[in-house]
């Protein structure tokens, strides 16, 4: 069924897709899935140069054990077992990060719930805001990759995801805009004359976003290694 689980013949087709050089997209239509359901596969597990379908199913079992289910009597995804308190202070810990209020909300309450998942119409009664509040707060999540959409097919609705890896995909979001900052700023230096003090403060604020991307780069691809040895 699209949108339903992977299963171990489907990532061992991704692999099959992969070796010929297929993209994600082509891949995607072989198995009637969503492309985002299958690029979040492989990246989730080691990227298109690193992906082992036998590994990956096993992960994703490993996972799924690790997820107690949830409480008898209340909507799939709910919020109900956890205290507002603990919801409100995770919130504010996460919108002094700079993120906005609703989005760290939003991020809030897929943190405490048992499945780590939930729908619009859910969070919107959760925080007693409109669903286009919502809509706008996934969108900021969702670029910044701090959480992945799913269809759910027999609902037809989107369901909003925390999953393993988001701070991985968070983390790695991040060092691209840092090296992309960093890049203009080298350009800008270039451009105003590396010799003049505008140039100057350009060149240590290229030189410093590019050391931090990098160690954010290889600070995860360390975290993968250490997390795969765990599994």
């Amino acid at each position: 069924m699209p949108g339903g689980r992977l299963t171990e013949q489907d990532r061992r087709d991704i692999a099959g897709g992969l070796s010929q050089g297929l993209g994600y997209a082509e891949i995607a239509r072989t198995l009637n899935r969503p492309t985002s359901t299958i690029s979040r596969e492989v990246k989730r597990n080691g990227g298109p140069g690193r992906y082992r379908p036998d590994l990956a199913h096993r992960a994703t079992v490993h996972r799924a054990r690790r997820r107690r289910p949830s409480r008898p009597g209340t909507a799939s995804g709910s919020a109900d077992t956890t205290s507002h308190a603990l919801v409100g202070r995770l919130a504010t810990l996460f919108a002094e990060t700079g993120m906005p209020r609703t989005a760290a909300s939003v991020l809030a309450c897929l943190y405490t719930t048992d499945s780590g998942s939930l729908v619009a119409t859910e969070l919107a009664a959760l925080l007693r805001v409109s669903p286009a509040t919502i809509s706008d707060a996934v969108r900021y999540l969702e670029a910044q990759e701090l959480i992945a959409r799913e269809r759910d097919s027999p609902r037809r609705r989107d369901r909003y995801i925390i999953d393993d890896d988001v701070w991985v995909r968070a983390t790695l979001a991040s060092a691209r805009q840092n090296l992309a900052l960093a890049e203009e700023a080298r350009g800008d230096a270039a451009a105003l004359g590396v010799s003049t003090a505008a140039g100057n403060r350009l060149t240590e604020m290229s030189q410093f976003l590019v050391h931090v991307g990098l160690d954010m780069v290889r600070s995860t691809e360390r975290w993968r290694e250490l997390r795969n040895q765990a599994d």
